[in-house]
């Protein structure tokens, strides 16, 4: 898409929930592209290949015709430069996630002072929820149909169960 502003929503996104839909798609109304990242993450032990993460986003957004989603493994403040991005977009759920981001933010501000962080509330029926919590549930038996749309839900399933 030409003109407008590029803006990143980071993460790592194993696997994606509802929280993490809702602050796209509400990325998505406010810029010109949304560009979701797969970001490799080294202190993270992921159930899922960032290719089959960002194959898991895909089929969640088939409607949102300005959001593509990628994988990088460097660091996000290049990823910003190289793409001509100057907006991250975090969702927040409460004020422990804000005291990393906005470390976070700052630093990525350093390495590129083209780009800027936005932080987006999660809607109040997604505050609790974290990937961490789906995969727990998942583990045990649990119904994760209200945390992940059900085009992935038996894929998270099987991954987490085997």
């Amino acid at each position: 898409m030409n003109g407008g502003i590029i803006a990143i929503c980071p993460g790592s996104f194993d696997p994606v929930t509802y929280g993490h839909l809702d602050i796209i798609t509400r990325a998505s109304k406010m810029f010109s592209q949304v560009i979701v990242l797969v970001a490799g993450n080294i202190s993270k032990n992921c159930s899922f290949t960032p290719e089959e993460r960002v194959e898991m986003i895909k089929k969640c957004i088939p409607d949102l015709e300005n959001v593509t989603v990628e994988h990088y493994d460097g660091l996000l403040a290049d990823y910003c430069a190289e793409r001509g991005a100057t907006a991250i977009v975090k969702g927040l759920r409460a004020m422990s996630d804000f005291e990393y981001e906005f470390q976070m933010a700052l630093t990525n501000k350093k390495l590129n002072p083209n780009v800027e962080t936005l932080f987006l509330t999660t809607a109040a029926q997604n505050m609790y929820l974290s990937s961490s919590m789906v995969k727990q549930i998942a583990l045990m038996g649990g119904d994760i149909s209200s945390f992940v749309p059900e085009v992935i839900r038996q894929d998270i399933i099987d991954r987490i169960q085997k």
